[in-house]
């Protein structure tokens, strides 16, 4: 089916939408919202210069001069990209309000938006779904190499519009230079980026070069390598509940006289200062180029991501295995680097491969004055193999291989008139092999019609959106298939209150169809040490939205503030039943109605402004809730976090300390345990000594300085895999 798809989207591609852009000085420049760049202020006072990567972003989207009437943005890039950089870029956004990890482990961290993660979150690389397996299941990596990122946007709330229907949660867009975006004014132009820490063991590198072969031809290649052990913990790797549990077991086994078992149970306990089998080694390639006439451009990028990391698993309970099986599978030599790394003598320690090949295309056509300003297209296409290994040997493997394509319309701008019209496709094949491939092969096509329109009556701004997506999920080996329909639709106001200060109000309905997992699952899953059962008679889950919002300047203090509420028709969510399979607690496919409330604001402002010496302040909050319709809570979603941080800047210095607090998580769905709350103290130093367009950058800091128990109550494994602990790090940033 996949080539028959292919085929079909020979004519269809898609736009570079929605992507971050350094406005060019000649263009009318929207204003900036607070939310925007985290860190980097436009102010002169205290901006850290006018380089390659301290620029002033904007998001914006194809025919609206702005994104954030009908999603909230946020963007990572410049000095805070380099200062949050990790192998996950879950990891990498935890600190932004409303976002979350995942955080299975250093090899596999999903980001969570307001609560919300898996396939409701959309990870796009340059506007193209990664067309991976990653939205299946918490301990599959996201197929994106954090270390070539440009910068990283994430937009919450009804970006579904823009995205697809199943990012309810809102999505993430890694921005990369793979296909170049534009023409350089040098010859040649080189990025690099490097580092090194302590409590994980990392040494890393990256490096871009793009070279002007003609006036009018972009050649572009990268490439990055990772490695890191087994990561430091400040105490026992299991949580007080957990060990409790161990040491109880350990008591009952030695009273009945099996004192081999309790001594066991007791090791397992008190296994402490490293998680076992937590390593990661992950490297990747890519190249493209890019032809510019006129105002039209046309581009291809190729690229390869490989990556081998451990999958932890829980102290004293052992990796679930089943009649070995012999599987003759491209990529069995990649679990090598896992036998160096520790696990309980006579385990076979759990470690997954991961190959990804990409193709990508870009074009992008000036229509001329007419009705139509441009058409806008971009294709993606992906071939995807993961394979999970017990000990030496293969035990599953999930292949992927997809296409995804949009084509835009971009209108031309009228008065105070703009927008966009396009039609999205993809289409995607899942095969899983092996004894435990808990998830039956199957195909996905979706095909959707969206537009999304601005108007300006003076200080008040009009946004809005509708998309309609048919979904087919065709399960063949067992002979279930399942089509739906889903139409969303959304309406943002915006109005200004004085100067660049604006409040607004979004309202949506949006629409999703069931993922093929949710459906079909049936069976032990190695990795998570869960057996998992979809429900095929699902359907579509839907809500309708309220937004309210504050964002922009007051004098020099910016604001981006809001709330929310949701109510849910059919929420869809994975919890534990109490059951067991196998050995293996029971997690179930449920669906009942569900209400989600929450806010989430950011607060910059100067403490002092001087010529040589500013200090910047930076509040943080967010929090959100999400009960279902009998009264219970829904699994796993974070607690109220709180974030300050005060940072100095000199001509070439800037110093930094962050507070990061994490309440106690005690509204907590069935068979949950609490998570308590910790906090966190970090700094670092940054040390720019050019400006302009030969700049270096070192930052170095200490995370976590006190050595605290931290533990994410989004994670699946929180119960045996805390967060790393104080760490030293080291890395360097250079464009030139």
């Amino acid at each position: 089916m996949i080539r028959k798809s292919a085929l079909l989207l020979a004519g269809i591609a898609l736009p570079y939408q929605a992507m971050a852009q350094e406005v060019p000085q000649t263009s009318p420049q929207p204003e900036e919202q607070p939310g925007e760049q985290q860190g980097d202020s436009a102010d002169p006072a205290i901006e850290p210069g006018n380089d390659d990567f301290h620029g002033t972003i904007y998001v914006t989207a194809s025919g609206v001069d702005r994104l954030d009437v009908i999603a909230g943005t946020s963007v990572l890039s410049g000095m805070d990209l380099q200062r949050e950089s990790t192998g996950q870029v879950g990891d990498m956004l935890a600190s932004l309000p409303g976002v979350e990890a995942s955080g299975f482990s250093p090899g596999a961290s999903r980001p969570i938006l307001r609560g919300f993660g898996g396939d409701r979150v959309r990870v796009l690389i340059d506007g193209i779904g990664t067309i991976d397996a990653s939205g299946a299941s918490d301990d599959h990596a996201v197929a994106v190499d954090p270390l070539i990122a440009e910068r990283i946007e994430v937009l919450r709330g009804p970006a579904v519009l823009l995205y697809g229907s199943q990012a309810i949660g809102g999505a993430v867009n890694v921005i990369t230079k793979r296909i170049p975006p534009g023409i350089p004014d040098e010859p040649f132009h080189l990025d690099m980026l490097g580092g090194v820490d302590s409590a994980t063991g990392l040494w890393e590198g990256g490096v871009s070069l793009d070279t002007k072969v003609t006036d009018n031809l972009v050649f572009h290649v990268d490439g990055s390598y990772r490695n890191t052990d087994d990561i430091e913990i400040p105490g026992f790797a299991a949580s007080k509940y957990l060990r409790a549990d161990l040491l109880a077991d350990a008591a009952e086994e030695e009273d009945e006289g099996e004192f081999e078992e309790a001594e066991e149970l007791r090791e397992a306990a008190n296994i402490s200062g490293t998680v076992p089998n937590t390593y990661t080694e992950t490297w990747s390639a890519g190249t493209g180029f890019a032809l510019f006439s006129g105002e039209s451009n046309f581009g291809v990028s190729f690229d390869y991501y490989d990556t081998n990391y451990g999958v932890p698993g829980a102290p004293g309970v052992g990796h679930h295995h089943h009649a070995e099986e012999e599987h003759d599978h491209e990529g069995e030599d990649d679990h090598d680097h896992e036998e160096e790394h520790g696990g309980d003598e006579g385990e076979e320690n759990v470690s997954i491969g991961l190959k990804r090949y990409r193709a990508d295309f870009r074009a992008d056509i000036d229509l001329g004055d007419g009705f139509f300003d441009a058409l806008q297209s971009r294709v993606g296409y992906s071939n995807y193999t993961h394979t999970e290994f017990e000990g030496a040997e293969v035990g599953t493997v999930f292949d992927v291989e997809g296409v995804e394509g949009r084509l835009e319309l971009v209108q031309s701008r009228r008065g105070n008139w703009g927008g966009a019209t396009g039609v999205q496709f993809s289409a995607q094949d899942f095969v899983a092999t092996g004894a435990e491939a808990y998830i039956p092969p199957n195909n996905v096509e979706s095909l959707a019609l969206f537009t999304l329109q601005e108007l300006y009556f003076g200080p008040f701004e009009l946004e809005a959106g509708a998309r309609y997506e048919n979904t087919s999920i065709d399960a063949s080996t067992l002979g279930l298939e399942r089509n739906f329909d889903t139409f969303s639709g959304s309406i943002g106001g915006g109005y200004t209150l004085f100067d660049d200060f604006r409040a607004g109000l979004n309202v949506s309905r949006t629409e999703r169809a069931p993922t093929a997992a949710e459906l079909f699952a049936e069976g032990p899953h190695i990795a998570t040490q869960q057996f998992e059962i979809g429900n095929s008679s699902l359907t579509k889950e839907s809500s309708w939205g309220a937004e309210g919002y504050v964002r922009g300047e007051i004098g020099e203090v910016k604001v981006n503030a809001s709330v929310y509420r949701n109510w849910f028709d059919n929420f869809i969510y994975l919890v534990a039943t109490g059951e067991e399979e196998d050995d293996l607690p029971v997690f179930a496919f449920l669906q009942q109605d569900a209400d989600q409330w929450g806010a989430e604001a950011q607060i910059t402002f100067p403490v002092i402004e001087g010529r040589d010496f500013s200090l910047l302040g930076d509040l943080r909050g967010a929090y959100t809730r999400v009960e279902l319709d009998d009264g219970t809570n829904a699994p796993r979603v974070p607690p109220l976090s709180l974030y300050g941080a005060l940072e100095g800047r000199w001509e070439h210095f800037d110093l930094r300390g962050e507070v990061e607090w994490y309440d106690d998580q005690t509204k907590i769905a069935p068979f949950e345990t609490p998570t308590d709350g910790f906090t966190m103290v970090n700094a670092s130093l940054g040390w720019h000594p050019f400006e302009g367009r030969e700049n270096l950058t070192f930052i170095a800091q200490v995370d976590n300085i006190f050595d605290v128990e931290g533990r994410r109550h989004t994670s699946f494994t929180k119960e045996f895999v805390p967060m790393v602990g104080r760490n030293f790090k080291l890395t360097a940033r250079a464009s030139f």
